[in-house]
């Protein structure tokens, strides 16, 4: 595991245990939450999923256990308040691939960004039309979706520069008031063509991917 003070990397090789306790959706949901919200107990998370305070406590005492949370500081005694530990879980997709574990990983992760879309979308809505959010967030918001015609290599250097300028924005308004947390994400899925579906008619014997 290579970790840093915001990014926990996750190594299929090495991570075998982790990634098997991360491969649960409540477990993401919780994870997400504690990033996005901050700390919690378990039962005001359990009111947030639907799902029983013993549940959720159960579930947080196993991320705590692969060191995706820790305890945090209490406002009193009687309960548990969780931290998260790192503010993203970044991996190698190609290092993903090569293990049944890492694949049924990636592919949980992936319907879960899915599905915080739609959520931070309905409390954005909300959000905007209750006038918790200001006017000058109405014209910078929104959703993107493109269709490109990109190689492999230029991909993988948008990637690089997103990632770039990400860093170097996030850093620049941490201390500013003005700042509020933004939801962003992005995606890259290459299509092959429509005629490589039904088999390849290159003689290479790959099939298309849909």
């Amino acid at each position: 595991m290579d970790s840093d003070e915001h990014k926990r990397v996750l190594d299929p090789e090495h991570d075998t245990a982790a990634l098997k306790a991360l491969t649960h959706p409540l477990r993401i949901r919780l994870l997400g939450l504690l990033r996005q919200d901050g700390p919690a107990t378990a039962s005001e998370l359990a009111a947030r999923t639907g799902e029983s305070s013993a549940s959720a406590s159960y579930h947080l005492r196993v991320l705590a256990k692969y060191a995706f949370i820790a305890e945090a500081e209490h406002r009193d005694g009687r309960e548990r308040r969780w931290r998260a530990l790192h503010t993203v879980t970044s991996w190698s997709n190609e290092a993903m691939e090569s293990s049944e574990e890492g694949r049924a990983f990636v592919s949980l992760a992936r319907r879960r960004q899915l599905e915080h879309l739609e959520s931070s979308l309905a409390r954005h809505d909300a959000d905007m039309a209750a006038g918790r959010l200001g006017q000058e967030w109405v014209e910078p918001s929104g959703i993107s979706d493109l269709m490109l015609r990109l190689t492999a290599g230029s991909l993988a250097e948008l990637w690089d520069t997103i990632a770039g300028k990400l860093e170097e924005l996030t850093a620049r308004d941490a201390d500013d008031p003005r700042a509020e947390r933004v939801v962003l994400l992005t995606a890259g899925l290459p299509l092959a063509s429509r005629d490589r579906e039904d088999g390849d008619h290159d003689g290479t014997g790959h099939q298309g991917i849909s």
